[in-house]
């Protein structure tokens, strides 16, 4: 038995496709006895970092004003969140060719210099390890293995500056190409999913 955090991060709600996917994960994750813990990143959106929300997000000795220490007590809850994790699974929608914003807020509140992940002089060292990553990335059109394909590179890149290095990655490409080919792409991602799990 393993806990699962599921991150959906679709502007889409119950027509989103990914969420369609994260939901079938969580389905056959607690089947299987695993508990689940969904977050949706749409829903309970997480603050734009900006000038004033960074500097709470580094060590200082400055006193933080309220929306900083409100950034900042959040930036600890998700990662206390990550850290009582097995599997982590991010739902990551195609938007534009890359991540939507939402998960990409989400990633500038967890990436913290000595939180999880610092530098050494042999370079940089993930602190968020002995983990499994899926992601789980819905697409209009069909980018695998092309220039076009922004997600799957950065996520790995980024999951594993974190220390999630563990990382499997199931597409369902093809949604805008016609309802048949949708579906078939669902399925295949679904049983890809099974076989994970």
């Amino acid at each position: 038995m393993s806990k699962v955090l599921i991150l959906k991060s679709s502007i889409l709600a119950e027509y989103s496709q990914s969420n369609h996917l994260a939901d079938f994960y969580a389905e056959q994750a607690k089947a299987k006895g695993d508990t689940v813990t969904i977050r949706d990143l749409a829903a309970n959106p997480i603050p734009v970092l900006d000038g004033e929300l960074v500097g709470a997000l580094r060590p200082s000795e400055a006193p933080l004003s309220d929306r900083q220490q409100k950034a900042l007590t959040l930036s600890d809850q998700l990662i206390e969140e990550l850290k009582a994790h097995d599997v982590i699974v991010f739902g990551a929608p195609m938007y534009n060719f890359n991540i939507s914003t939402q998960l990409k807020n989400y990633f500038d509140l967890i990436a913290r210099a000595g939180v999880t992940f610092r530098y050494t002089d042999k370079g940089p060292e993930g602190l968020i390890t002995g983990k499994k990553a899926v992601v789980l990335s819905t697409r209009g059109g069909i980018h695998k293995d092309t220039p076009t394909d922004l997600v799957t590179p950065y996520l790995a890149l980024f999951l594993g500056f974190i220390g999630l290095t563990d990382v499997t990655t199931v597409l369902a490409e093809g949604m805008a190409y016609g309802p048949e080919f949708a579906t078939k792409s669902l399925d295949q991602a679904k049983a890809e999913i099974t076989a994970l799990i």
